[in-house]
């Protein structure tokens, strides 16, 4: 894994050497979030090269972590899975999550913005719960951004996972939510939320009123937003 490794027999650092690639714990990550096919993988990692994720899963796969199986019912789909050791990893990402979001100054987190990875993160954690029993269709619309990536729909329906669209997929839009993507990223992370945003006009929220309302309940949060920061 690691270029020439570390040569030395301590667990520590063999542990390194399969885990410590560049990129390697962010596609573990990606696994771990329960996404299982390259494409998807690759809509959580942007800036990645397809080239080198494919690298980085034959070395995880190398190593035992993750083993490459045929998709159900799709002849000729793959599907990258965790294995026995590959699921041990989990505590290990959940443990530099944790550490990133208690320790990372916050100033330093909001200088990485990437739209298209905050909105994977935020339809695969939306909870459709508080959202009426019909199809709802959120437009994000962050004005300051290039056109590639100002607009985003969240297409939320009964039994079906969440859809996310980065061109207008047809539908009726309940509720438009404005606002730039800083602000849109210090909410999902913890560090400000929905009510503080729309009353300081940094969101703007538009249609359904019940959906605005409950906004901050169907949005849910980063999985380490609830952990306790001490950087500033």
């Amino acid at each position: 894994m690691a270029q020439g490794g570390y040569s030395q027999f301590c667990p520590v650092a063999m542990a390194a050497e399969v885990l410590c690639a560049r990129w390697t714990p962010i596609v573990l990550r990606e696994l771990h979030a329960g996404t299982t096919r390259f494409n998807d993988l690759r809509r959580g990692m942007p800036r990645m090269s397809p080239a080198l994720l494919s690298q980085r899963l034959k070395d995880l796969e190398a190593a035992g972590l993750v083993a490459r199986v045929p998709a159900a019912g799709e002849p000729g789909v793959s599907e990258y899975r965790l294995t026995e050791s590959g699921e041990a990893t989990r505590a290990i990402v959940d443990a530099l999550g944790a550490w990133g979001q208690k320790y990372v100054d916050a100033e330093v987190s909001l200088q990485h913005l990437d739209a298209t990875l905050l909105m994977w993160d935020m339809r695969r954690n939306l909870d459709p719960r508080p959202l009426p029993p019909r199809r709802s269709v959120i437009q994000f619309q962050y004005p300051e951004q290039p056109s590639a990536q100002r607009s985003f729909w969240l297409v939320v329906a009964p039994d079906a996972e969440t859809d996310l669209c980065s061109t207008d997929p047809g539908f009726d839009v309940d509720l438009y939510a404005t606002t730039d993507l800083r602000t849109m990223t210090a909410i999902w992370m913890g560090l400000d939320n929905v009510r503080a945003a729309v009353r300081g006009e940094r969101l703007r929220l538009v249609g359904d009123p019940a959906l605005a309302d409950n906004m901050q309940a169907w949005l849910g949060l980063s999985p380490f937003a609830r952990e306790q920061r001490l950087a500033s």
